[in-house]
Formats: C-alpha cells, sequence, structure tokens
C-alpha cells in the first residue's frame, strides 16, 4: 500500500512541477528571456494562483492515479479537459483579483499548451518506451451490458480494457478491478479503479451492490497458472456464495500489439484444470524439436488418452515418419483420421498390434525401423488389472519387456517408458506391473550402450478415459451423487497436454551423459489433491452447491487402491534433472540375466494357466515392495 501511494504522490508533485515550470517558461518564450519589462512580483504571484490552480484540479480529477505503463487517449482526453479547466479557473480568478497585471496576457495560454504537451508527453514517452510501440494509444470507448470485476491489475487487465473500449458491441461494462496485492490498489486502468485485492471480494462486492453497480461476473485476467496456488479455488467458491460466475480471458499474449484481434477476445467458462493450481514449467521446446524432428518415431497404446496426445505432439515436431501401434481397432481409427486431417502430407503408417505379440511386434518393427519409440501400451485401470491379473502381468511387464527386446534388436536409438506413482511401494497389480516393467528398462539402460531406455513416472492424467473426472462428469448429468471412495483419499493430477509436454522433456533428457542411466524421470506433479474437494469444485463449475444440491457419498477403498500415491520411494532420493519439471530418481536396480531368465519362466507358466495366487506369489517374489494392504484390512475384517 505504501508503495501504491509513494507513486501516486510522486505522479501529482510531477504534475504540479510541469505546471509551475510551464508558466514561467511561457513567460520566458513571450518576453525573449528579457523580464526588465513585467512585475516579477506580479508574476510570482500569479505562477503561484496558476500552480495552486492546476493542483487543485490535478487532485479533484484523480490524473495521479492513473498507472502510466497502461495510459491511453482516455487519459489524454482527460488530462487535455484538466488542463483546459485550470487554465480557465486561473483566468477567472486572476482578472477577479489582480486584473493578471504585470503578465502579458497571451502567457496562461501558452502555458496551456505547453502544460498539456508535458503531462501528455511524459506519460506517452513512458508507455512508449516500456512497449516501444504506438498503437496502444488509439483506442474508441465503448458500452457494454454485463457488469463485470476483473480479477488482475497488469498488462492482461489492461490490453482485455483496451478490447472493450474499442469494441462498440462489447458485451461487458467493466465496474472495477481487484489487485493480487495492494500495489495497485486506488490506481486507475483505462479509467477504471483497483478497488482491493482479490482478498476483498466480499467487500468490494458489497460495495458495489451499494452504489448500483453490483457484477455479475467475475473474470480472471491473467492465466490461472500465474495466480498464487489456491487463489483460483477459493475466488470459485466466494464467487458462488456471492452469486457471481467465475470466468477466465483466454491468453491474451498473442493480441498484445494487435488491438484489432483483441477486439474479438471473450471470456471462457473456467475449466477444471484451471483449478490445479500449477506453475508454468518452462520447456526446453529447441531440444525436443531436435529430438524428433526429421526421425523415424512409433508409438504404442497410440489410441488410448497418452499415447494419442504423444501422436499429436510428435506429429506437429516434423517427424520424418510417424508409426502408430494399437490394440484396439475403433481408438487407432479414430487417432489415424485425425492426425490425416490435421497433417496433410506426414509420412505415417497404422498397424493394429498386440504389444504381448512378439512375433507380431517385431514385424512392425522391421519394416518401420524406428529411431525411437513410445511405450503407452497398458492396462491402466486399477479395479480392472485386480479382476484380471493373468491379463495384467502379461501386457505391463512382458509385453514392455517384448517393446524393449524388439527396439533393441530393431537398432533403435531410445525407447521411452510412460510408468505410472501407483509403481511407487505398490499396493496393486497395475503398479506391480508397471515397477517390474520399469526394472526391465532400468537394466537395459544400464546395460546397452548405444540405446536408451527412459522411464518417465507420472500422476494421473486429467478427464483421460476410465478417471474420475468422466464418471463425475456423468454422474453430474444424472443430478448426483458423486462417488468418491474415502473423505480424505488423494491423487496428483496433471493435464494431458502438459504430461505429454514433460514426457517429451524428459525423453530429450536421452541425449545426456551417461550418468543418468538406469534412473528413473519423475515429473513435477505439484501437489495432491483431495479428490473430495475435487468433486465439490466440479459441482460448483456447473453452478450447483455441493451437498445441497449434490450431495456426495462415499463407497469405500477398493482393491488395490491407495489412499495417498506417491512419486518416488524414500530410497530413491530424487535429484534435479537438466529439465524444469523432471527429477531423477535412484531406483532400485536388478541384474538383467537375471531377471531376463525370470521373466521367461514367469510369462511361460502365465501362457500355461498359472493360477491367480501362484501369479500373485510370483509379482511378490519379482516386486519385493509389492503390498496388498486391502487384502490384510479384509482379512483383519
Amino acid at each position: 500500500m505504501t508503495l501504491s501511494i509513494n507513486r501516486q504522490v510522486i505522479a501529482f508533485v510531477h504534475d504540479v512541477s510541469v505546471a509551475a515550470a510551464s508558466f514561467w517558461l511561457a513567460l520566458y518564450l513571450r518576453t525573449g528571456g528579457d523580464f526588465s519589462g513585467i512585475s516579477l512580483e506580479g508574476a510570482t504571484v500569479a505562477s503561484m494562483i496558476f500552480t495552486a490552480t492546476c493542483a487543485g484540479v490535478f487532485w479533484l480529477q484523480g490524473q495521479h492515479r492513473s498507472v502510466w505503463a497502461f495510459v491511453s487517449l482516455r487519459e489524454l482526453l482527460g488530462i487535455l479537459r484538466g488542463s483546459t479547466l485550470a487554465v480557465a479557473l486561473f483566468l477567472a480568478i486572476t482578472f477577479a483579483t489582480t486584473r493578471l497585471e504585470g503578465v502579458p496576457r497571451t502567457v496562461p495560454f501558452m502555458a496551456w499548451f505547453i502544460m498539456t504537451a508535458g503531462l501528455g508527453g511524459s506519460r506517452v514517452l513512458f508507455r512508449l518506451l516500456r512497449e516501444r510501440r504506438l498503437s496502444s494509444l488509439w483506442e474508441r470507448s465503448g458500452g457494454g451490458r454485463v457488469s463485470v470485476l476483473l480479477v488482475g491489475a497488469g498488462d492482461e487487465a489492461d490490453i482485455f480494457l483496451r478490447a472493450v473500449g474499442a469494441n462498440p458491441q462489447a458485451p461487458y461494462h467493466v465496474v472495477g478491478i481487484l489487485g493480487e496485492n495492494q500495489h495497485r490498489v486506488g490506481r486507475t486502468i483505462q479509467g477504471v479503479k483497483v478497488l482491493g485485492t482479490a482478498d476483498d471480494l466480499r467487500a468490494v462486492v458489497d460495495t458495489l451492490r451499494e452504489r448500483m453497480m453490483a457484477p455479475s461476473r467475475l473474470i480472471l485476467t491473467r492465466s490461472v497458472s500465474r495466480f498464487n496456488g489456491g487463489i483460483v479455488s477459493r475466488l470459485l467458491e466466494e464467487a458462488a456464495e456471492l452469486g457471481l460466475s467465475l470466468s477466465r480471458v483466454p491468453d491474451l499474449a498473442e493480441t498484445r500489439n494487435d488491438v484489432g484481434a483483441a477486439m474479438t477476445v471473450q471470456d471462457r467458462p473456467l475449466a477444471l484444470e484451471d483449478l490445479l493450481g500449477r506453475p508454468e514449467t518452462k520447456l526446453d521446446r529447441g531440444g525436443i524439436r531436435a529430438m524428433v524432428s526429421g526421425r523415424r518415431v512409433l508409438v504404442t497404446g497410440a489410441g488410448g488418452t497418452i499415447g494419442s496426445e504423444i501422436v499429436r505432439q510428435i506429429a506437429a515436431l516434423a517427424p520424418s515418419h510417424l508409426t502408430l501401434v494399437e490394440f484396439c481397432e475403433f481408438n487407432l481409427y479414430r487417432i489415424d483420421l485425425e492426425t490425416k486431417e490435421s497433417f496433410d502430407g506426414l509420412s505415417m503408417r497404422s498397424f493394429i498390434g498386440d504389444v504381448r505379440d512378439g512375433v507380431r511386434m517385431r514385424q512392425i518393427m522391421a519394416e518401420e525401423k524406428p529411431d525411437l519409440v513410445f511405450h503407452a501400451a497398458a492396462i491402466k485401470h486399477v479395479p480392472i488389472a485386480e479382476d484380471n491379473i493373468r491379463e495384467a502381468i502379461l501386457t505391463n511387464a512382458v509385453g514392455t519387456r517384448t517393446v524393449a527386446d524388439c527396439c533393441l534388436q530393431s537398432g533403435c536409438s531410445a525407447m521411452v517408458l510412460i510408468s505410472t506413482d501407483k509403481a511407487v511401494h505398490p499396493s496393486s497389480v497395475m503398479g506391480a506391473t508397471k515397477r517390474l516393467a520399469e526394472m526391465y528398462c532400468q537394466a537395459l539402460d544400464l546395460s546397452s550402450r548405444g540405446m536408451r531406455f527412459v522411464t518417465v513416472r507420472f500422476g494421473n492424467v486429467l478427464g483421460s478415459t476410465g478417471s474420475v473426472v468422466p464418471r463425475f462428469k456423468e454422474q453430474l448429468a444424472k443430478g448426483g451423487p458423486l462417488t468418491v471412495t474415502h473423505p480424505d483419499i488423494t491423487r496428483y493430477f496433471m493435464t494431458v497436454r502438459e504430461a505429454v509436454e514433460l514426457v517429451l522433456q524428459a525423453s530429450s533428457l536421452s541425449a545426456r551423459p551417461d550418468d543418468q542411466r538406469g534412473k528413473v524421470l519423475v515429473l513435477d506433479m505439484g501437489e495432491p489433491v483431495k479428490i473430495a474437494d475435487l468433486a465439490r469444485q466440479m459441482i460448483r463449475l456447473a453452478g450447483l452447491r455441493p451437498d445441497e444440491d449434490v450431495k456426495i457419498a462415499y463407497t469405500g477403498l477398493r482393491p488395490g487402491e491407495k489412499l495417498h500415491e506417491e512419486l518416488f520411494a524414500e530410497e530413491e532420493a530424487l535429484i534435479p534433472s537438466a529439465a524444469d519439471g523432471v527429477k531423477l530418481g535412484k531406483a532400485t536396480t536388478v541384474d538383467l540375466d537375471f531377471l531376463r531368465q525370470e521373466l521367461d519362466e514367469y510369462a511361460a507358466s502365465l501362457r500355461l494357466g498359472l493360477d491367480e495366487e501362484q501369479c500373485l506369489a510370483k509379482l511378490s517374489e519379482l516386486v519385493s515392495e509389492f503390498k496388498r494392504p486391502f487384502d490384510e484390512l479384509r482379512q483383519a475384517g
């Protein structure tokens, strides 16, 4: 608050100083520098009256409260009005008192011109030095229909307000701004006052309602990832209680220098991913492109949530050839069609293939000769894996071994295994099989001198098929209740786009020195999210009230399900990597020859019909950290 007040005081002192200087400069220009023909005493009195009059007008007009960084035609017109009013009042006062004796009558008019140029010119110069462009100054005012309150008093708010002012058909009437801190409270941007901070939402809305300026919508002007953690979730809750809808504007960076494009800016409904409160990750896009561009890439599980996003992002990086491998015909058809429509001319082929089928995988690898393989095929749903133990082991563990061996035989430069946080201290079949897959790829990475086997581990993908978010949406459509297994259960969440970006970022590290061999790459997932809180947020996003309009029902933990997931074990000792958002975990490794022999015997036994109890016993033997607390709880009643 002190800094904001100091800046306003500095601005006011500047304006008053310009007014005083303009009077004496006008007098100097009028007399040619020869003051012998005028009364210095009269001129001094006149200059004091002129300065005092200007100070009073400027203070009442509040032009010192505008933010110079966002000065526009609106502020310049305000300066013109204020200067004109000040000179008119000065003339009225001096003619009524001193008759402007001793001072040439043209001096006030010259002072008006100099003062207007000085006040406006200093502000324009400040903005031009800051932005180095002229387009920011030319705007038109326009009306609005929906009263809105903006959150964020930065560049984005300025762009949004200019877009509203430049578009006569804009559907908004901005009644105020909330800053993230006290830095600009009390000042104005494009003539709209910063009324308080986000913490003052309730008080500001109450005040606006008393003034008959009640907003009906709250609009976030900044990227949600740039707000302080938890602020968006809190604003959503408070907005719902105040009867306001909460929305956001799209990324305005691309319209920063194009007012014409900014005129079409519309707010968008808040999405669930906006509530994760995750920081923006700086990606090494050059390194990612260098890894993919001009190379032959193969993706297994290409039709799944992760696999299809890998395909999209890889296709955009200009590989020389892209190969899609998928067991589900419909999923393969869908991603094949989408990729061909979006990337016309891209060399690509699509294969129906089961990663458990060594003959088929060797055939595909021999034909396609990939340089880089992303292995995303897996049985990923914990309850499904618990009910299909043999299939989960054959797909997740044996299938990964098959793909890895085929990569080694075909001369790939790198294979990337998509793993999961459920592989850490696994309590489920799915987690244990993925940990076994990690172990095999780690062993290969340590033993292979040329090829790299990169393991990337992360948590839940928001909105992936069969996950909690689509289920909540279906339950909301039916009117509820939303089912949660336990009141305290938490999970790590990441959007599929961000997850794949970081997978590619992590994969680009494969070109780094060999001291990274055998380590697991762990994505920074931020803070875990309470599933019950996620359910409540989804209810609020639907415009409903949790526990009133829609209930939340607790159903109990399912077999293999943990209360809290972990991204790494204590003994793995995460260390920073060369990439933002990625860390290295020193996971336990196993001898490659031993693991190969054990997997050979395990796979043969599974295909001969190993029963469920024997499957689990062998899995627990190979993955020593595999524990099933659910079974222990069930046995204990």
